[in-house]
């Protein structure tokens, strides 16, 4: 996976207006929702078709390349692009709501309105776009350190399920057929 540094880079050079963890999210959210990996892939998450493809070797095209192939992995070993341990409580918890705003997008364009979710597929979706309306709220405490832990750890479960349910599955099903 690309350093978000570098990720944040692209996106400013490229004048895409989405932080490093917003772009990430829609990028998983698309690729969750059955989207098409192809160099086309970032004018599809950003609903804009004046966007160049992305090259083969650049920061984007790796990102979305580590990103498949973490949501692919029977390991679990999926990751958000999220600013590191270090960064504020406030910075953090923001870059985690930008990235599920990301994410509702990518995963709304790519899945369509009706996507083949399971029960719990449908809780997750419904609890991912109430956190993608969520606000960061200034200081915080030992507790809700403890709090944005839990809630990464969720997201990441939660996205993996939906991955499942809509890019998975129905690969699965076809082959079966």
């Amino acid at each position: 996976m690309p350093p978000l540094q570098d990720v944040e880079s692209a996106s400013r050079s490229r004048q895409l207006g989405a932080s490093a963890s917003e772009l990430h999210g829609g990028l998983c959210g698309w690729l969750a929702g059955g989207g098409a990996q192809g160099p086309e892939w970032l004018a599809q998450v950003l609903a804009d078709d004046g966007i160049e493809a992305v090259a083969e070797g650049d920061v984007l095209d790796r990102l979305r390349e580590a990103s498949a192939a973490q949501l692919e992995d029977r390991e679990f070993g999926f990751e958000l692009l999220l600013p590191a341990a270090e960064a504020s409580l406030y910075e953090r918890s923001g870059a985690l709501f930008d990235w599920c705003r990301g994410f509702v997008g990518g995963f709304g364009l790519a899945a369509g309105a009706s996507p083949p979710l399971s029960e719990e597929g449908q809780e997750a979706l419904a609890d991912l776009v109430r956190l993608s309306s969520a606000a960061p709220e200034e200081g915080g405490d030992e507790e809700d350190e403890d709090a944005l832990a839990e809630i990464e750890e969720y997201v990441r479960v939660a996205v993996l399920l939906l991955h499942g349910d809509c890019a998975m599955g129905p690969r699965h099903r076809a082959r079966l057929n």
